[in-house]
């Protein structure tokens, strides 16, 4: 199957966007009965405020209809007639709509992101369900941006929307993509904004547009402004603003069975999984409670694939989703028997066994939550470092410091990313060498532990600043030496209490801090060990803190901060796994 309709064109350079947004062809109807297909181009779709979107709409060309419809909306540029999913779906009896979202392609309107999405998504839904060649059955498909598209039109959506398969998705753009632990995304938000925003920097241009100070004006610096990226900074809090660009929560009014694809190292990994609890816990209908299903493999934004980043995760990680998602079409539009209520809930790869599994509700019921606490002699700085992890509490008090400076901030290596920095596992073993690091590490593991669920850190620190960072990344360490982050987070000091709560520190002042590391599931392996390393910056994933208090966004310099972290018994500084109990 193309990875079209799973994959933004973004994965494949920025520049590649341009290539889909097709040339005008007004009303064009095209036979092409050596593949069964029939295609028509830019089908003018009129929305509620009168302004009409494009799309392109394919039908099996042997029969009259009607038929059951596949349905995506993309910012990406639509495919053309030789789009090899539509030739696959007409081939088992599906039409097939594709629409370019308001203000990208030939569609009007003006190129917001997120907030049309819900609106457009409803009006887009009741008009295919009017046409003669709709038998009253629609599905969505589609990743990434596309996945947001169909979760935006889900919340009271026609019954006439029997199916989803968001691959890699969202549903609250505050919480999932802009500010994770009160830093912004830099990297994420600015990067995809600019190439959306049809700004297309080189990646060294890229790399130096993130240090651009004030980050209000960001969307400023270049030609053609973008000036929705300097919205995303002002709005710095979850306000109106944000809440218009998302779900709002609403998922006790989704009544769509729901399948919903991931992986660990996506952008995404934590919504894909919570979205999905969510609906199955609150949704009204009982049908769609029974009928939310995730499949969470070892994967970053590109999923299905067996190699991310430096690790190789072997055959079974490549999985065929496309037979996945055509068994969930036929079963869910066409009344086919092919198994799909008979699969679990979850299904979940474990990284380092390398196995598939099966679970029924997340997190795992049968969770261990444990504390592993962080001991040193007060020079935990670097691998080489005297920084120890363990589940016994230290007996006695101590402290690590270093010196985090925003001009010179740890750099993103691996992880949850998706343009301007390397993604999935990749070895930690330079950034561990920095001063500015403080690692952790447990004593070689005699038996297997597995941690499987979400992740937290929780620091007792103190900054000689007002307002700064603090970030903390699981890793786990092979008996080679090379040491591969599984899941990582940031906490910006000022919303400590609360995204919505502001509060400075006083310098030296010593304060409790949670970090949400978000998920994970890995078996670390017996001769591993577990690690975990602290810092302040994470950049370009991240912002740089610049250490001021000043509001965000204004600053147009930074300033160096001392950080201390304490360890013992009045101050127990721990990451709390959740550990599954191996099964006899």
């Amino acid at each position: 199957m193309s990875p079209y309709w799973i994959f933004p064109p973004i994965l494949r350079g920025f520049k590649s966007l341009v290539s889909y947004f097709l040339p005008t062809i007004v009303f064009t109807l095209i036979t092409l009965p050596a593949h069964g297909l029939e295609f028509q181009s830019n089908v003018m779709i009129p929305m509620r405020d009168g302004v009409s979107l494009a799309a392109n709409i394919y039908w099996p060309d042997d029969s009259g209809g009607p038929f059951p419809v596949i349905l995506m909306r993309t910012p990406y540029g639509k495919p053309g007639a030789d789009f090899g999913d539509a030739r696959e779906y007409t081939d088992l009896g599906f039409a097939m709509v594709v629409q370019d979202c308001r203000g990208k392609g030939q569609s009007g309107g003006t190129w917001d992101p997120f907030v049309a999405d819900p609106e457009d998504g409803a009006d887009t839904l009741g008009w295919i369900e009017e046409q003669p060649w709709c038998n009253g059955r629609i599905g969505t498909a589609g990743g990434s941006y596309v996945g947001w598209t169909q979760w935006a039109l889900m919340p009271d959506a026609s019954p006439a929307l029997r199916c989803a398969v968001p691959i890699v998705p969202f549903s609250h753009v505050y919480d999932d993509i802009a500010y994770y632990g009160g830093a912004f995304q830099v990297a994420l938000l600015f990067g995809w904004g600019a190439a959306v925003g049809n700004v297309f920097l080189p990646p060294d241009e890229l790399q130096q547009a993130y240090r651009y100070l004030p980050l209000k004006s960001w969307g400023d610096q270049f030609d053609k402004p973008v000036s929705y990226l300097n919205d995303w900074i002002r709005h710095n809090t979850d306000d109106d603003y944000w809440r218009r660009r998302s779900i709002g929560g609403r998922h006790e009014r989704i009544t769509v069975p729901i399948l919903n694809i991931g992986g660990w190292y996506d952008i995404f990994s934590k919504p894909t999984l919570e979205m999905i609890m969510k609906v199955r816990e609150s949704s009204v209908s009982r049908m769609a409670r029974r009928n939310q299903f995730v499949i969470m493999g070892p994967w970053a934004h590109g999923v299905g694939v067996r190699k991310v980043g430096d690790l190789d995760f072997g055959a079974d990680a490549g999985l065929d989703l496309g037979a996945i998602q055509k068994k969930w079409m036929q079963y869910w539009l066409m009344d086919e028997e092919t198994g799909v209520e008979d699969w679990a809930p979850l299904q979940i790869f474990v990284m380092g066994a390398n196995r598939w599994r099966d679970e029924f509700e997340w997190p795992l019921e049968r969770t261990d939550y444990t504390p592993w606490y962080l001991h040193s002699n007060g020079q935990a700085n670097t691998l080489n470092g005297d920084g120890v992890l363990a589940v016994t509490q230290p007996s006695a008090t101590g402290e690590d410091s270093f010196t985090y400076d925003p001009d010179d901030p740890v750099p993103t290596s691996g992880g949850n990313n998706l343009v301007g920095a390397p993604i999935g596992p990749i070895d930690q073993s330079t950034v561990e060498s920095r001063q500015d690091v403080l690692v952790y590490t447990s004593d070689v593991l005699n038996t297997p532990v597995e941690v499987t669920g979400p992740v937290k850190a929780v620091l007792y620190v103190s900054s000689s600043a007002r307002d700064t960072d603090f970030t903390a990344k699981l890793v786990d360490v092979h008996p080679d030496g090379r040491a591969f982050n599984l899941c990582d987070g940031i906490r910006r000091v000022r919303f400590r209490t609360g995204m919505n709560d502001e509060q400075l520190i006083r310098p030296g002042e010593k304060i409790r801090l949670e970090i949400d590391l978000w998920v994970t599931s890995n078996l670390f392996l017996k001769g591993h060990r577990i690690r975990l390393e602290v810092s302040s910056s994470n950049f370009p994933r991240f912002d740089r803190n610049p250490n001021s208090g000043l509001p965000f966004g204004t600053d147009v310099e930074v300033i160096k901060a001392q950080q201390t972290v304490f360890h013992g018994p009045e101050h127990p500084s721990h990451v709390l796994l959740p550990i599954i109990p191996a099964r006899n």
